[in-house]
């Protein structure tokens, strides 16, 4: 965590420095965020895989430190344990436009998603012996498949956002897009979504995208948009499927070679490509900076064999001073830092469906599907009986099935929940701010109401 710290204080540094020395010429002619210039050309076989490697690759960054911070911290299972004010801000739910984590997201969000517009782009017109039809459509259903995540985050982050659908090579090709409508940035996200579909091939690669992949994420596009009908039909072609199951114990998501039967979808670093956000949760006594520390609240619930389980694991404990101090633990690989970041899981699958039933007065089938996650981790059966103390039920379970990933804030800001759980009542809040660098670069973007 150090270095991600240091590197973000730098980023802020330049920013504020740029505009000091450069001064009017810079703020009238800037380059917007989004505007990305294409690495390499996509001429060959070669070339257009290690294209898609690379959209993978610009995934990871984002998914690595600043989108499960701003899907965990601002939510009430974690605390923020220091005094840089980009941390402090998202832990409060007081973000600001010139925020680091938020600026630095939103870029690498639109690098992801120029990665995969020059996949797009390029991959149908090469002409390679040794790149196949097949496998065209392989790397190109992998393409749709990553805008179509970029642009769900994206969605659910900040609302409407700009949809760039084409590569971007100069700062021309990017400028006056403005921003699109929520409505219609899911849409987007659900026409990718097809088309990924379509050309991916079925399997069970857990760290690259598959037909059920782009399956199981759009289901929780559906649950989003309520559309109970189809998040269920998806999240039960997923379930279905011979490739998954979930695993017990618990533990055995998060623990070494990793890519469980329970995954559908991670990624996955390495020490050469290391993933540090193990340092985050980890205490100095054990090498780590403890920025990120579960709340009394949530280790209770975790620790309570009646709710959380064996999902107690996600918790570990060491002697500080003398005294015992409790810690996060679902990224523990501090030697080989090579802990995955999780992206879909088939737990959720089951609760989207549980959901999505629930909305359906299908009560039964829903108590059903809770009772499966609940089973693995070795809970008593839920005994919900109407659809408001079954829905209540899948929301608690939620929070504890997925109490450090990235998912908390957004569930409860999707049920309109956020205001009376943690009372962020000002619903203007509710979105993230669009990075001030890009509202100064083009003016046909608007900034989120509130901020």
């Amino acid at each position: 965590m150090k270095k991600t710290i240091y590197r973000l204080l730098f980023a802020a540094q330049l920013s504020i420095a740029a505009v000091s020395l450069t001064g009017c010429q810079d703020l009238l002619d800037p380059t917007p965020v989004q505007q990305l210039p294409d690495d390499k050309a996509i001429t060959d076989a070669g070339s257009a895989r290690s294209a898609t490697i690379g959209v993978y690759d610009r995934v990871q960054a984002y998914y690595q430190l600043n989108w499960p911070v701003l899907g965990f911290l601002p939510g009430e299972n974690v605390r923020f344990n220091g005094t840089l004010n980009q941390f402090l801000q998202i832990d409060q739910n007081q973000l600001s436009a010139d925020n680091v984590l938020i600026t630095e997201a939103w870029t690498q969000m639109y690098q992801a998603v120029n990665g995969a517009n020059n996949v797009i782009a390029a991959v149908p017109g090469i002409n390679d012996p040794l790149l196949t039809a097949t496998e065209k459509n392989q790397l190109l259903g992998e393409a749709y498949f990553l805008r179509a995540l970029v642009y769900f985050d994206l969605g659910r982050g900040w609302g409407g956002v700009p949809l760039v659908l084409t590569p971007t090579r100069t700062k021309e090709n990017g400028q006056g897009i403005g921003r699109s409508t929520q409505v219609q940035t899911y849409d987007q996200v659900l026409a990718d979504l097809t088309q990924a579909e379509a050309l991916l091939p079925d399997g069970a690669t857990r760290n690259r995208a598959v037909q059920n992949t782009a399956r199981a994420l759009r289901a929780r596009l559906h649950l989003y948009r309520q559309q109970w009908t189809d998040a269920e039909i998806y999240a039960t072609q997923v379930i279905n499927s011979s490739n998954y199951s979930l695993v017990t114990p618990y533990r055995a998501i998060s623990t070494a070679p990793f890519l469980s039967r329970e995954s559908i979808f991670e990624l996955t670093f390495s020490n050469s490509d290391a993933n540090s956000m193990w340092n985050n949760w980890f205490p100095s006594a054990l090498g780590g900076q403890f920025n990120f520390q579960p709340v009394p609240a949530a280790i209770t619930l975790l620790n309570d064999p009646a709710v959380g389980g064996s999902r107690s694991a996600l918790l570990a404990t060491t002697t500080i001073a003398g005294s015992p101090v409790t810690y996060g633990n679902l990224y523990s690989r501090s030697a080989q830092r090579d802990d995955p970041s999780y992206v879909l899981r088939l737990a959720e699958q089951y609760l989207i469906r549980a959901e999505a039933r629930a909305k359906q007065g299908k009560l039964t089938a829903a108590l059903a599907d809770l009772n499966v996650v609940r089973s693995r981790a070795g809970v008593p059966a839920s005994t919900a009986a109407t659809a408001e103390q079954l829905l209540l039920a899948i929301e608690n379970e939620r929070r504890v099935e997925f109490a450090f990933e990235a998912d908390r804030w957004f569930d409860l800001v999707r049920t309109g929940r956020a205001g009376a759980v943690l009372g962020v009542t000002d619903q203007r809040r509710w979105l993230f701010p669009l990075p001030f660098n890009d509202l100064v670069a083009d003016p046909s973007l608007t900034q989120n109401p509130g901020y």
